[in-house]
């Protein structure tokens, strides 16, 4: 046992150092020891899907008719005979829609991740130990801290 006979406590030989009339009594503090880790917080996917949609559009085509008019010309008189081959070929034409598909890009996604910082407040209770000096008698003590007791 140390010549403060038990007054702080426990007499732990790894706290206090002795001789024979000095003693030390170490002081301990708790500190704080703050580590971080990174855990999956989630995760985010994307990708693309086919939408359907029915188009319908108003395509203005043309076409040709003949348009026959007779007409008559009261009995005129011609130098040509009357033929069986006399024949007149006109060709009539329109148009026709072709419908067609193209596939062309119309967007682009991209996407990344950023680093953003906040600052997360923690609480957290420290102990430490301070020695604590009583005396017995009259005893006189002078403090390195110059407090007297």
């Amino acid at each position: 046992m140390s010549i403060f006979g038990g007054i702080f406590g426990d007499s732990d030989d790894d706290n206090i150092k002795k001789t024979t009339d000095d003693a030390k009594l170490q002081l301990r503090k708790e500190e704080l020891n703050v580590e971080k880790s990174k855990i999956q917080k989630g995760e985010v996917e994307f990708g693309k899907e086919i939408i359907e949609e029915h188009k319908e559009l108003d395509i203005p085509v043309s076409r040709e008719e003949v348009v026959i008019e007779r007409r008559s010309l009261d009995n005129e008189s011609t130098d040509s005979p009357i033929a069986n081959e006399e024949t007149i070929r006109i060709p009539v034409t329109e148009e026709k829609v072709n419908v067609g598909k193209r596939t062309v890009i119309t967007g682009e996604v991209s996407a990344h991740k950023r680093t953003l910082e906040e600052t997360e407040h923690i609480n957290e209770t420290v102990r430490r130990e301070e020695a604590r000096v009583n005396t017995i008698g009259d005893a006189d003590i002078i403090d390195t801290d110059n407090n007297e007791y």
